[in-house]
Formats: structure tokens, sequence, C-alpha cells
């Protein structure tokens, strides 16, 4: 399949950002920067890519922390989240200070992303996907022939998202996992926003908060 993958752990919340790209044109797409621009530039310098855009999920600072910087740096437009996230990056000053984030600045993304819009990079198709619950605005991003999923903070290896932030909501992000990521396929692979990979098909079965 084209497209390839490398989580590059950021922020002292360990939060995968995720560097996707086209083994056919090496054109590349960054997901979630949360800090530690110059970790993320050594790993797209090292695998030899051209970054074409920038991809947000959610505006919490983790995974929406080092996105200004990082499209000054690299001259790319920043497609992310959902509108209903502008006020959490319109935020991000205070949640800088909040959580220790020296000198973090707010954006505007490029393109807000609805469900079934399509991202691109290189000859790599993502269909977006909008999940709310852990936050309003929170998208995932699905390659149905690479069957691999992002899927930000919606779920984890045998957990799920928090649902006690502003907006945040329990029984819309059960319903985001059961209507939008249950369909996709037991044998689809996702990338969470912290931990270690899964698939839906082991979630669906074994976890104890939204499996079945």
């Amino acid at each position: 399949m084209p497209i390839k993958y490398q989580t590059v752990p950021v922020t002292p919340f360990e939060q995968n950002c995720s560097i996707l790209w086209c083994s056919e044109t090496m054109k590349a797409a960054i997901v979630d920067p949360g800090g530690n621009i110059n970790r993320i530039l050594a790993a797209i310098e090292k695998n030899g890519l051209t970054p074409e855009r920038i991809l947000v999920t959610h505006g919490h600072i983790d995974h929406a922390g080092g996105v200004a910087e990082l499209s000054e740096k690299l001259s790319v437009p920043v497609e992310g989240p959902q509108r209903e996230d502008a006020f959490w990056i319109e935020g991000m000053p205070a949640q800088s200070k909040l959580y220790g984030f020296p000198g973090v600045r707010a954006f505007i993304p490029d393109r807000w992303l609805e469900q079934d819009d399509v991202v691109r990079f290189g000859n790599v198709e993502l269909k977006v996907l909008h999940c709310p619950g852990h936050t309003p605005g929170h998208v995932a991003f699905f390659n149905e022939p690479g069957r691999l999923l992002l899927v930000g903070d919606v779920l984890f290896k045998g957990s799920i998202g928090r649902t006690d932030f502003p907006k945040g909501d329990f029984d819309t992000l059960i319903a985001s996992i059961h209507d939008k990521l249950w369909p996709l396929g037991d044998d689809v692979a996702f990338i969470s926003g912290h931990g270690p990979m899964s698939t839906i098909g082991y979630e669906r079965r074994h976890n104890p908060f939204c499996g079945g």
C-alpha cells in the first residue's frame, strides 16, 4: 500500500504525533504535532519526506500545541479539526499556562473539516470522520486502501477518551465509536493519540467501555 507512517511521541503527555507519507511520491502529512518540533523535523528529514500539510484531530494542547510553529517552519497549510473545536484553539495560550507549555500560540486552520471530507497528500487520500464526544469538533482520519485509521483521543487500546472536559459528553463519544468507527471493519488498525496501536475488531470484542 502507498501509505507509510511513523509515530513520534511528543510532549510530557507522550502524545503520538503521526507522520504519514505516500511511498510513491514521499509527500507527507503530519498529524497532531503537539510539541517537540525539532524531534518531528528530524523524523521528516531522516525519512526523506516532503511535507504537504498538517492535520489536526482536535484542539487540545498536547495534540495541537506545535501546529502554529511547525506550519510556519514548513510553510504548509493546516487542515482540521471540525470548527466546533475553535474555542479550544483560540484558548491555546490559556491552555499553555495551565499545563506549562511555554510560548504556545493559537492558529486558524486553513480548512475546517467536516464529515466525509477528503484530505490528500501525494497519492494518498484520507476520509474525514467527525467523532465528537472527547471534544465537540474531534475528527478521525481513515485510509481505506491501507486499512489504517487515526483516531486521536476517541479510542485507545482497552479504553476511550475522557469526556470531562468542556463540551465533552460520554454518550456522544460512545455513539461516535459505534456509528463511525465500528462500521469500518474489524481488520482496520488504528493509531491512538496515546499508547499502543490496536484494531477495531479487538476493541469491539474486548474494550470494557465500548465493546459489543
